[in-house]
């Protein structure tokens, strides 16, 4: 590689704030700063701690929605499953299209998987009390554990023109 084709070195980043003043400032500015300095290699500029909680909440906002889209899910099967005579295709399709986008951030977060029964337990809680709000049922209509295996969450059919 000759001097002519060899990239650039990326100028030093210099911080123009102190790291968790601009944390607390512009956070959007920090997170220019931060990107920059760890790209050029200046550890000394990086503020570790709020890097290092930025991160960790990247990955607990993975199974944030991992947990809202079986959430949607859980509560449409409760509902097809407890009012029989309310079914709908928007039901169907709303546990089709969860189901898709369950199904993506487990491709994109395939660590997520060792966490998959936290993830299902925590959306069935959130699942039942909706239930009861939407359908008007007392909550004890609904079972305190979850009724359904995750492979029944994840496979079973609901048909587009659902007929009680």
């Amino acid at each position: 590689m000759t001097a002519a084709t060899r990239k650039p070195k990326p100028a030093p980043v210099q911080p123009t704030r102190q790291p968790a003043k601009a944390y607390d400032d512009d956070f959007y500015g920090w997170t220019i700063e931060q990107a920059a300095a760890l790209r050029a290699g200046h550890l000394s500029a990086l503020d570790r701690d709020n890097l290092a909680e930025e991160i960790e909440s990247l990955g607990r906002s993975e199974l944030s929605s991992l947990v809202s889209a079986w959430r949607v899910v859980l509560l449409h099967m409760l509902k097809f499953d407890h009012q029989p005579e309310r079914r709908s295709r928007s039901w169907a399709l709303s546990i089709r299209d969860q189901r898709d986008q369950a199904a993506d951030v487990l491709a994109d977060s395939p660590g997520l998987k060792r966490r998959l029964d936290e993830a299902m337990a925590r959306a069935y809680r959130g699942a039942r009390l909706d239930a009861s709000r939407e359908t008007g049922l007392p909550l004890r209509t609904f079972p305190e554990e979850c009724p359904y295996t995750r492979d029944e969450m994840l496979t079973r059919d609901f048909p587009i023109d659902p007929k009680p």
